[in-house]
């Protein structure tokens, strides 16, 4: 069925029928936008059935089907008021009879750029609480009050700020800092999905500000507040505390890494930082595993995803070390270790949290790629015959460090000769 032929139905039988949502949202800020929903009113649930028999109900507290729209299953809702009667999410009286408005359901959304609207088939914009100004302004804003009863929304406003590079009104911030409290209520989950999401954006570090700034940064995300105000040495980090620190590296390393287990990695790298013992500061002695005490106890509250606590821990332990390194067994080691975390962090992820961090990187991160491919081409096969259990490991360990001193030596000569095509 074509999306005009839906509406047609609809429109026949008295109803009104509207695109609603991120996808209006993203029309007007001139992006490709996504799946489209659809909302419905003026029309009874049963009537809605016995015109589309094969739609699929999949909604529980409130009608929501699925419809086959233009080749694509599509939710189609039905226009809704809610009451905040409990905590949480699920705290919510609704009432979807055919005299909702279109009005009355957008006013219940929580900002002004999500609560727009275009009813078929002309696609006129219905636009009660100015969306389309904010949009092109660039500013996030609570359509009303509703917007505290749902606490993830704070969390939303702050990560879509972040993927969009909005700014967020000083009072829908206010409303922010009140979910304070519902927030430490809230399913781990839901606050997990929006850190995934803050963490695919250009800039992360947006979402953290939003966050702190809000007031709610402890709440949500503790282990990262304690960094705020711990010293560093201005010598080596002119831009202030370890938080300060780790935005910018997070931020950077966005700038070089689309995997978001990299990108965690980036996040918790320094949060050993925020448990420091205040006697000891600007230094952070110990950090890396004070670091992992911290991630595991962020793992126990949470139960972080797989891949980000991998990650983040291989960063916590190798990151003060891997800039350091000079003796050959080492780095061929960190090179074989690093190549082990393949499956969750290429050598160019692990690098891209590096640089970010260091600034640089030492020439066997560098040309790490060459050096494994060197110490592949190597394997315990090739070990005597007479050579058994460990001792093949050790033949093995060896041969591969001296095959990367040979290719080291090859880099840093064709270095001093100017050789820019073999580095």
């Amino acid at each position: 069925m074509t999306e005009e032929a839906f509406a047609k139905v609809l429109r026949a039988h008295g109803a009104r029928v509207f695109i609603v949502g991120g996808w209006v949202r993203d029309a007007l800020r001139h992006v490709r936008p996504h799946d489209k929903d659809y909302m419905v009113s003026g029309i009874a649930e049963a009537d809605f059935q016995r015109l589309f028999p094969d739609a699929q109900k999949v909604g529980h507290g409130f009608p929501v089907y699925l419809v086959s729209i233009d080749g694509c299953l599509s939710e189609v809702a039905f226009a809704r008021k809610e009451r905040k009667e409990g905590q949480g999410y699920r705290g919510f009286r609704v009432s979807y009879d055919p005299s909702v408005t279109v009005e009355e359901d957008l006013y219940r959304r929580d900002t002004t750029m999500n609560s727009m609207a275009l009813e078929l088939p002309t696609k006129t914009l219905i636009d009660p609480y100015h969306g389309a100004d904010d949009v092109e302004k660039g500013i996030i804003r609570a359509v009303s009050p509703h917007f505290m009863e749902d606490p993830v929304r704070a969390l939303r406003a702050a990560r879509q700020a972040a993927e969009f590079g909005f700014s967020i009104a000083e009072q829908t911030s206010r409303y922010m800092h009140a979910c304070r409290e519902e927030l430490q209520h809230e399913p781990q989950e839901r606050i997990v999905a929006e850190l995934r999401r803050a963490l695919q954006a250009e800039r992360p570090s947006v979402f953290f500000r939003a966050l702190e700034r809000a007031g709610i940064l402890a709440v949500t995300f503790p282990e990262l507040s304690l960094l705020i105000g711990k010293t560093q040495p201005p010598e080596y980090h002119p831009e202030g505390d370890a938080w300060q620190h780790t935005l910018l590296v997070v931020d950077r390393a966005a700038s070089k890494t689309a995997n978001v287990a990299a990108r965690f990695a980036a996040l918790v790298h320094d949060i050993g930082k925020g448990t420091t013992p205040k006697a000891m500061e600007p230094h952070h002695y110990g950090h890396e595993q004070r670091g992992l005490e911290q991630l595991a106890a962020w793992d126990r509250r949470v139960t972080l995803p797989k891949d980000w606590l991998r990650a983040g821990r291989f960063l916590i332990e190798q990151h003060m070390r891997a800039p350091l390194l000079e003796r050959p067994g080492k780095i061929a080691a960190l090179l074989l270790a690093i190549d082990k975390q393949r499956s969750v962090l290429t050598l160019a992820d692990f690098n891209a949290v590096i640089e970010a961090d260091h600034h640089s990187l030492p020439d066997y991160l560098r040309h790490g790629e060459r050096l494994l491919a060197a110490m592949h081409g190597i394997s315990g096969k090739d070990a005597p015959k007479e050579l058994r259990g460990r001792a093949i490991g050790q033949w093995l360990a060896g041969r591969q460090t001296a095959r990367l001193v040979r290719e080291l030596a090859a880099l840093r000569a064709a270095s001093q000769s100017g050789d820019a095509g073999t580095i």
